[in-house]
């Protein structure tokens, strides 16, 4: 089987050329999608206290640490099982991918699909690039 291929991207920038949108967010989107979201990746979606101390103005490196201990605590075979399941279940061939809500083009914006690529990234070599919007002087990620 080829390696799975993941990406990220936001709800508001999505593409259904992009691959298989799959949720990743403790809520639902409050506004209408022009497609249907596949699946939700519940083991990678931040826990709801998490998310709460975030709105409250949880400072990035500390979310990111609480989320890097959520991530160790599920492993990465059980991620690996759950996305590859999902992109079974729909098209092996597009890659998955990871929707939140936070567009990254706002500056100092930050969210737990980045923490997420980064971590992944880590554990397997595996790249997993951002397909929306980026901060002015990002380089493009490509396939």
């Amino acid at each position: 089987m080829d390696a799975l291929r993941l990406a990220t991207c936001t709800y508001q920038e999505f593409t259904p050329d992009m691959g298989t949108p799959v949720r990743t967010t403790a809520g639902y989107p409050r506004f209408p999608l022009p497609y249907k979201v596949a699946a939700h990746a519940k083991v990678i979606t931040p826990a709801w206290a998490l998310v709460q101390q975030a709105k409250k103005g949880l400072a990035e490196d500390a979310y990111e640490f609480q989320y890097r201990r959520q991530l160790n605590d599920a492993g990465l075979d059980r991620i690996r099982e759950t996305l590859t399941a999902i992109a079974g279940s729909y098209d092996l061939d597009s890659p998955v991918v990871l929707l939140c809500f936070d567009k990254l083009a706002v500056p100092g914006t930050w969210c737990h699909r980045t923490h997420f690529g980064r971590w992944y990234c880590e554990q397997t070599g595996e790249e997993v690039p951002e397909l929306g919007a980026k901060p002015k002087g990002t380089p493009p990620t490509l396939f």
